[in-house]
């Protein structure tokens, strides 16, 4: 699709990606990659004494499998591009934990697609990422892209 097809899709809910695992093997890498090692995250013994009854995933790393998430959905692929940045956000909110086992998926809704200069799109999705058998998602967000075509 070419950019302008996708600005067309303003208010849309534009792809669902795929269900990923959250394990704890991930979990355990994220602490190690972050310095996160708090022990609702990596100890199982003391996590089973939480209201959350064994360990959860931290929350950003939730908000970091947005990327990963996105490349294995239906979102509308955009010819030509050359590289795609993450910009930033305006909301971010972690609704519910995601327990270790648990599978996740993202859902993109499109709120706004502009031509910042020639060959530069900006999008912002707000992306829901539901946790597979629960009511209430991980979290939901606005989140920016730079696409460069």
């Amino acid at each position: 699709m070419t950019p302008q097809e996708v600005a067309g899709m303003v208010g849309q809910h534009i792809g669902t990606s795929e269900w990923a695992e959250m394990s704890q093997e991930r979990i355990n890498q994220f602490a190690d990659a972050t310095g996160d090692h708090q022990f609702i995250h990596i100890n199982e013994e003391m996590a089973k004494m939480t209201p959350f009854g064994g360990t959860i995933a931290h929350g950003f790393l939730t908000l970091s499998m947005i990327p990963y998430l996105g490349a294995n959905s239906d979102t509308p692929k955009i010819d030509g591009v050359k590289m795609g940045v993450n910009y930033g956000g305006n909301k971010t909110r972690f609704i519910s934990p995601v327990r270790s086992g648990k599978r996740i998926r993202g859902h993109w809704k499109l709120l706004e697609m502009v031509e910042k200069r020639p060959g530069q799109w900006q999008q912002t999705s707000e992306i829901t990422i539901e946790i597979e058998g629960e009511e209430k998602p991980a979290l939901i967000c606005e989140w920016i892209t730079q696409l460069f075509v």
